[in-house]
């Protein structure tokens, strides 16, 4: 069960989704939000449920995932500190497609139903925010939609690390990289095929693999070898 306790209106101020806001359309908002915390491993949302909130992560990461009836597991995406799920079921008034996991312990912001229309009446931007948000899903969709059709498992692999790295100090680092099996549920592919995919592109230089962290070494040979269509492993 999540830990729910007072919300500082501060820590609401500092939400990108709501830096628009003013200080009247901020108080009105405290009504419909709850802060809570969970442990690791917490299930925040199951796919089927029905959709009663929008969910914003102040720290910590999750998974966002759907199961079929076996319990087979398929990793949609990874969501850390200031990304946000639910909108879409509050959008179109449908249950949820997926379940969101947490990885570790997080920190969320919770905001009901009703505090979501509200917003999107009253705040331009922030709807303007939701709708980008939704563009970038289907076209993250679109794009895995081709890798999985037309590119193979090394492919895969390095679009995946590609996305996932950001620039720190003038490298690109996978900050807390997923594991093998989590990166193999991502990409539609088994732990082994990936596990031969990651010793491949260390032992040709092209990353390096540290603790909880991958450093990409060699971005342009990782981009080219991304978007090579071959095969499907």
């Amino acid at each position: 069960m999540p830990v729910q306790f007072a919300l500082n209106p501060q820590i609401l101020k500092r939400v990108p989704l709501f830096s628009t806001f003013s200080e009247q359309q901020l108080n009105a908002v405290l009504a419909y939000v709850q802060h809570r915390r969970y442990p690791r491993g917490a299930l925040i949302v199951r796919a089927g449920d029905e959709t009663d909130a929008l969910y914003i992560i102040l720290s910590g990461r999750v998974k966002v995932l759907i199961q079929d009836d076996e319990g087979h597991e398929v990793i949609l995406s990874m969501m850390g500190p200031h990304d946000f799920f639910g909108e879409m079921g509050l959008l179109d008034d449908q249950p949820r497609s997926a379940s969101v996991e947490t990885l570790e312990p997080c920190e969320m912001l919770r905001l009901s139903k009703a505090g979501f229309v509200t917003c999107m009446k009253d705040n331009f931007d922030l709807a303007m925010r939701i709708i980008r948000n939704l563009v970038k899903r289907l076209r993250d969709a679109d794009r895995k939609i081709e890798s999985l059709a037309l590119i193979d498992v090394y492919g895969r692999v390095a679009r995946l690390l590609l996305d996932m790295a950001e620039e720190i100090d003038g490298k690109w680092v996978v900050q807390h990289a997923p594991p093998k099996q989590e990166i193999a549920r991502m990409i539609g592919a088994s732990r082994e095929m990936v596990s031969r995919v990651v010793k491949d592109l260390q032992e040709k230089g092209l990353i390096r693999a540290e603790r909880r962290r991958i450093v990409l070494l060699d971005r342009q040979s990782m981009t080219t070898r991304s978007t090579t269509r071959g095969a499907v492993a």
